[in-house]
């Protein structure tokens, strides 16, 4: 009222309540997307979690932001709060270090690039490490080493898991070999939080570079990307100023990382929170509950001959790996990757719900042949399995690794091999079932385990028949003659002892009703774990060996001699086959 009547005894002019609101309100402010130019007001854009509206693209979130965004309210208790960096080397280039550091504290509010704390996401505790790169680009010197390590300290002793938020260019290089040093500082800090056999994730914002990221910004158990995210080494300018070499920016972007095995997923910000609280709670359950008991339909008796099980079991609507997947397991979160190579899409695998268990998957995709890089990300999940003592289920369908020298020259017969020892020595339960072909030592390298399933018209054999033709008949087009001698029928593995059970297909086969054979699959597999839930880790290891010590048919010299005997003293005596030994 005062405002008002100043305004009309100074100007001689009437004004209304509105017009005194609109005079007195600030201009709203906007943002204007750096990719598409798209304006928005600033607090809808603060409020969509500064994701582009009109082309997705991610802008940067302080690291405050992301603590408010990832904790629930009121829950983070920061770490190391108390901890200012100094100017150890009297940095001066471009500027004194020390200024730096006072106009960065200005600028973002924060005392260094790193906010770490204890919180709780969606109700669980955890630990939070979030990155600040409007703070001297989010660089790591003593003072965020020393963080990112006491947070990891705090999370192992209280046996929490990890989440960080890596927006680093890398290293501070104004602290020189002393920031270099955080990088061993900060991995010991994870390692010991790994040997505690807690799970720790990592997620990979625009950018991330550097020694952060090739410390403990990439010794997650699992690493997410954000679209469109930088990631890597070295920074485009370093590498040109080094070797002379030009990389575009497509190069390293998230989407093209996944494809070289390096990110387990990518997962847009507005959907990462309910991703990081689904993760966090399959790595790190809670208390154990029971398995539910199931009934088991009977085991089907054999009906059909080798030659009509394999045109089943080869059918091109046959389900496949996927289809049990989505059917017979809750909140799976594919994982991607080797870490090495590439990422194989003959084999898939991650964490999924089992009947409200956390397990582990890895399933072979049934028409394609695995490379070298499919089976090491398969060990990277049975180290998860082992690390986070879950379950672990396994999903055979290949007609046999790929015999190319493509696969040759990444090592295929030594990640086979590799498969199989990690395999013999989990300390978890595993249950393994064909669910299609099982191809030589491409399907048996997911499947040894403590319990194996086949489906009805599933196939396992040491060779494909046109293999077995080839060489034996010398034509591979005669492989229905070696059929009924292969033994590759469920029933004749079970009969052998090399199989636990049988599971019913609908009739005429799995792709009759999809529905139907993923139930079967889902009490078949529950039935066996709850089983070997009972079992200590010792004790299934050791019950694994034993099982497959005893697979194998053979005689002692002694009874060989015995039966040739038998045999030239009674001609058709002394056939009886050999007795396991």
């Amino acid at each position: 009222m005062l405002l008002r009547a100043f305004i009309e005894t100074r100007f001689a002019v009437a004004v209304t309540e509105e017009a005194v609101v609109v005079e007195s309100a600030p201009a709203p402010q906007t943002q204007t997307c750096r990719k598409c130019g798209h304006e928005v007001d600033e607090t809808r854009f603060a409020a969509e979690l500064r994701v582009c509206g009109g082309c997705g693209h991610h802008s940067a979130l302080a690291a405050q932001e992301w603590i408010d965004h990832l904790a629930d309210a009121g829950s983070f208790r920061e770490i190391g709060k108390r901890l200012f960096s100094t100017d150890p080397l009297d940095f001066s280039v471009s500027g004194p270090y020390r200024e730096r550091l006072r106009e960065a504290e200005r600028r973002t509010g924060m005392q260094e690039a790193a906010l770490a704390g204890e919180a709780k996401l969606d109700g669980r505790p955890v630990v939070l490490i979030s990155l600040e790169f409007d703070f001297l680009g989010g660089t790591m010197g003593s003072v965020v080493g020393e963080k990112v390590a006491r947070a990891f300290d705090v999370a192992t002793r209280r046996r929490l898991p990890m989440v960080s938020i890596i927006a680093s260019g890398g290293a501070r290089i104004q602290e020189g070999v002393l920031a270099l040093m955080q990088m061993a500082k900060t991995a010991i800090a994870v390692s010991e939080h790994q040997a505690a056999g807690l799970p720790y994730i990592s997620v990979l914002t625009n950018p991330s570079f550097g020694g952060t990221f090739a410390s403990f910004g990439s010794l997650g158990d699992i690493l997410i990307g954000e679209p469109g995210a930088q990631i890597g080494f070295v920074g485009a300018r370093v590498v040109e100023g080094t070797i002379d070499e030009k990389i575009s920016k497509g190069e390293r972007r998230a989407e093209a990382v996944i494809k070289n095995g390096m990110i387990d997923m990518i997962v847009e910000r507005p959907f990462l929170r309910n991703r990081l609280a689904i993760l966090v709670s399959q790595l790190a359950p809670g208390r154990p509950h029971s398995w539910p008991h199931v009934q088991l339909a009977p085991t089907p008796k054999s009906t059909r001959t080798a030659s009509a099980v394999l045109e089943l079991a080869r059918v091109a609507t046959r389900p496949r790996a996927d289809a049990y997947v989505e059917r017979v397991f809750q909140s799976f979160s594919q994982l991607h990757g080797d870490r090495c190579f590439g990422d194989d899409p003959a084999i898939m695998g991650g964490i999924a719900s089992l009947q409200g268990h956390p397990v582990v998957v890895i399933a072979q995709a049934g028409q394609l042949m695995p490379m070298p890089e499919g089976y090491r990300k398969a060990q990277r999940l049975m180290r998860l399995a082992e690390k986070c003592s879950l379950p672990l289920v396994t999903l055979v369908d290949t007609r046999g690794a790929f015999p190319g020298m493509e696969a040759e020259r990444r090592g295929i017969a030594l990640t086979l091999g590799e498969c199989l020892g990690m395999l013999s020595r989990l300390p978890v339960p595993i249950v393994n079932i064909v669910i299609g072909e099982g191809g030589s030592g491409g399907a048996l390298a997911l499947g040894l385990a403590d319990v194996i399933l086949m489906q009805e018209n599933a196939i396992y054999s040491v060779i494909a028949p046109e293999g077995a033709a080839a060489i034996l008949l010398h034509d591979a087009a005669r492989s229905e003659e070696l059929l009924p001698a292969l033994k590759l029928r469920s029933h004749d593995l079970l009969e052998l002892g090399i199989i636990d059970d049988v599971v019913p297909e609908p009739p005429g086969g799995a792709h009759r009703d999809v529905d139907a054979a993923a139930r079967q699959v889902l009490e078949r597999i529950v039935h066996h774990l709850a089983e070997l839930s009972a079992l200590k880790p010792k004790k299934l290891v050791h019950r694994r060996a034993e099982r497959f010590r005893a697979i194998g048919r053979f005689e002692r010299s002694i009874v060989r001699r015995a039966r040739d005997i038998v045999a030239r003293i009674s001609p058709g005596a002394g056939t009886s086959p050999p007795k396991q030994l």
